[in-house]
């Protein structure tokens, strides 16, 4: 037996756009699933070493939801490199300033850590509102609660 390769033509002609309505949806689980469409791993014709996945259109990223009490205790962490550039930002401020960068930042950490991964994420659209500029793409609508 053989095992089969798509070919780059081939991935391209199957990509597709999707639309996910973030509205209710608990983080964690909606960016597994968001990860899973990026990667590739819902076609048939998946390799973890081709970019076979689908585009993604995230919108109402303001209204996403997190389980337990992560909305008090969650924080993102950065350092600027100098001494004491430590900053922490609570997640329900990041909520409230940059609703995008909280998917953004879940979906990111499930992906490789490569430049196959680097790619994957380009393919990923957050928006806070209900309104994205996608609509030429015709986005089909994923539900992602089953």
């Amino acid at each position: 037996m053989k095992t089969y390769i798509a070919r780059e033509q081939e991935v391209e002609e199957a990509r597709r756009w999707y639309i996910v309505d973030a509205e209710g949806q608990v983080l964690g689980r909606m960016a597994s699933k968001i990860a899973h469409i990026l990667r590739g791993k819902n076609k048939p014709f998946y390799s973890p070493h081709q970019d076979t996945g689908d585009m993604v259109v995230v919108i109402n990223a303001e209204k996403v939801k997190l389980s337990g009490k992560k909305m008090e205790k969650k924080s993102y962490f950065r350092h600027s490199g100098y001494i004491g550039g430590v900053t922490t930002t609570p997640v329900s401020l990041m909520l409230k300033s940059h609703p995008e960068r909280v998917i953004e930042f879940a979906v990111k950490g499930m992906l490789p850590k490569n430049a196959l991964g680097r790619k994957m994420f380009k393919k990923l659209k957050v928006y806070a509102g209900p309104d994205h500029p996608h609509q030429a793409q015709q986005p089909q609508p994923l539900d992602l609660s089953k």
